[in-house]
């Protein structure tokens, strides 16, 4: 550990306690790198040339995220306008009449879609559509965003037991086979998945009944109903059904080419950021073909100025942190000792070296590094360390396995994520809500969860 290791975990502790307090946190985090800058090299100039460089590692690491986000954005403008929308969502709305049903239909949803193809192109394909239908039954966007991040990037996310990416990374870490992590993980995936999300429920709930949460809370932009439209031209009703018919059939179609072809991740958000873009512009031209080569630019102008103005304000957030990993390196060379993996993972393998070798001490200290190294908002740099420290705590497989798998819950949970803002940008973006407001709202629920799942971690080792 060397002084920068604790300097950031200084400036750590004041960026997570200007976030509990609502406070701007971008501005910390900026200067918060500045100083980091100016401690590594002591150079004003290169200090601040710091705030440049990582700004732009995050702004391409987010970039994907961005294009699809503004391209669905701007496919939903024209479907809106057009009338389409209305009927795409009218086999939803009997579902969600009552909007107290809500939370859970499209959590379950997203749920089912993100073990097939990974949250984030689950929740673009899904999102867009079930919004306007939830929006029209009085659920709040922020309440729609927190449902889809829970069950998603967390609930999902956490078992992965379709695509197994998650439980594959964690099983090759403790030396063991991919069933023995998610034989031991179904039971702490359940419990941490099914507490949370019922806490979150009936957060919301009270939040609602008591008027803490509205239409307006968390938004970006202000609340917009498509059937408020009166004053736009809409098509004719058959043709609009028709599209609609189109639209829907197109869109089935990605989720069967998801399934054949096995796409997952980055290659199923490219293929609905193309269909996104592509069903915007024939869905314009049979809308208003006169106007479809002048104005169709303004709908993705409109989609990118959307995304901007939901991942501005995270940029010099998600810096901070991307400057914890292995990105300092990159930045600042070798200021750091050369066998460091990153501040982050350091300060993770520092904890491990002072507590006790007990398997009750292993369950809290499996949570803690979890949780720091889960800040860099991947939710998977962590798990390698977290699968060799399992091996010094207990020593039967499925022990290990046990606190592996309670590992990598915290680490998805946080960082793959609902705590960590960038990493639930998806939902908050389709939503047009604050991520980190939605961040706030999941602290409570998210913790209750850790601490019920640690009990039952424990209750399990000593079996």
């Amino acid at each position: 550990m060397t002084g920068i290791h604790w300097f950031y975990l200084l400036l750590m502790v004041v960026v997570v306690i200007t976030m509990v307090l609502r406070k701007d946190t971008a501005v910390i985090c900026t200067f918060a790198i500045f100083l980091l800058g100016l401690m590594a090299t002591g150079s004003l100039l290169q200090a601040v040339s710091a705030i440049f460089i990582v700004f732009l590692y995050t702004l391409k690491q987010l970039l994907g995220l961005m294009l699809v986000i503004a391209m669905i954005v701007a496919m939903s403008e024209v479907l809106r306008k057009s009338g389409v929308n209305a009927v795409l969502v009218a086999p939803f709305t009997s579902v969600l009449k009552q909007s107290r049903n809500g939370f859970w239909i499209i959590g379950l949803t997203i749920l089912v879609f993100s073990l097939f193809f990974w949250p984030s192109p689950a929740v673009a394909l899904i999102g867009a559509f079930l919004l306007p239908v939830a929006m029209r039954v009085g659920m709040p966007p922020l309440v729609v965003a927190i449902a889809m991040n829970l069950f998603g990037h967390g609930f999902a996310l956490s078992g992965d037991y379709v695509i197994q990416g998650t439980p594959r990374l964690t099983a090759e870490a403790a030396n063991l086979t991919i069933s023995q992590v998610m034989l031991a993980s179904i039971p702490l995936v359940l419990v941490m998945g099914l507490v949370t999300t019922i806490v979150s429920f009936l957060s919301l709930r009270r939040g609602l009944q008591r008027g803490e949460i509205t239409m307006e809370t968390g938004r970006t932009e202000p609340f917009q109903d498509s059937q408020s439209d009166q004053d736009e031209m809409k098509m004719n009703v058959s043709l609009r059904i028709f599209c609609a018919i189109l639209v829907a059939v197109l869109f089935l179609s990605i989720v069967v080419a998801m399934v054949f072809f096995h796409l997952q991740g980055d290659q199923a958000t490219a293929l609905i950021t193309g269909t996104s873009l592509l069903t915007l512009v024939w869905v314009y031209f049979i809308y208003d073909w006169k106007q479809a080569f002048q104005r169709t630019t303004q709908f993705v102008i409109k989609g990118f100025q959307f995304a901007l103005r939901i991942f501005t304000p995270v940029i010099p957030i998600a810096s901070f942190f991307y400057l914890g990993g292995s990105l300092f390196h990159k930045v600042f060379q070798h200021v750091l000792p050369q066998a460091s993996q990153g501040i982050i993972f350091d300060l993770g393998a520092a904890l491990s070296k002072v507590v006790a070798l007990t398997p009750e001490m292993g369950v809290y200290l499996i949570a803690a590094v979890g949780m720091i190294s889960a800040l860099d908002g991947s939710g998977y740099a962590g798990i390698s360390l977290i699968g060799q420290l399992s091996h010094l705590f207990v020593t039967h497989p499925f022990d290990v396995a046990t606190l592996s798998a309670w590992g990598q819950i915290v680490s998805i949970w946080i960082g793959g994520g609902t705590i960590v803002p960038w990493a639930l940008l998806p939902a908050a973006a389709i939503c047009g809500v604050d991520p980190i407001e939605v961040a706030r709202k999941n602290l409570y629920p998210v913790f209750i969860g850790f601490v019920v799942t640690s009990m039952v971690v424990i209750v399990m080792l000593q079996i």
